[in-house]
């Protein structure tokens, strides 16, 4: 009974801090589904899940302070439940560029050229786009093959910082040749 006069001020004090608080979230809770409206569907997802998380907190500190063993109560469960809200927001919030889902475009096409063998017009249009990819592609590859060329038969810089010519510095490299390689002989 002692103890009762020092704890009474922090009780006091705690109990000023809470009506502190409802006061500060009654705008928020009173008015969560008028706000939550007008805001996109993430920053949505969010509001709740914060809501549901400030909301889940302040439980599981009333238990703890009521002496409930707090974890093994089903507000710890929600909690991580809410955790896991939370990772799955972000995980949606994650850029495109980073996923690591790749289609598999020569079972997409057997599928769609089995898929529509029976529709004559269709079946055409499909055959169309995959000759023109395969024209791109082969540009595209034509067009790196032709940039590589255009970079191996542009000469090097004539000199080093010292002066001293850098074709010596590659005298015991083999030269980069393509196709057969060119006899030695000369016709007569």
């Amino acid at each position: 009974m002692t103890d009762i006069p020092t704890i009474m001020p922090d009780v006091e004090r705690l109990g000023s801090q809470l009506d502190g608080l409802e006061d500060a979230l009654e705008p928020l809770l009173g008015n969560l589904s008028e706000m939550s409206s007008q805001l996109p569907l993430l920053d949505r997802a969010k509001l709740f899940s914060m809501a549901a998380y400030a909301i889940e907190s302040l439980l599981f500190s009333s238990l703890k302070i009521q002496g409930v063993d707090a974890q093994n109560h089903a507000v710890f469960a929600e909690l991580k439940r809410i955790q896991q809200y939370f990772a799955k927001i972000k995980a949606a919030e994650e850029p495109a560029g980073q996923r690591k889902l790749v289609v598999n475009q020569e079972a997409a096409t057997r599928m769609l050229k089995a898929d529509l063998s029976d529709n004559k017009p269709l079946s055409a249009k499909l055959a169309e786009k995959i000759a023109e990819e395969r024209a791109r592609a082969l540009l595209k590859a034509a067009e790196s093959k032709k940039r590589g060329a255009e970079d191996a038969s542009q000469p090097a810089a004539g000199s080093g910082p010292d002066g001293a010519s850098s074709a010596g510095q590659n005298k015991n490299k083999k030269p980069k040749t393509k196709g057969k390689p060119k006899s030695t002989k000369s016709k007569k």
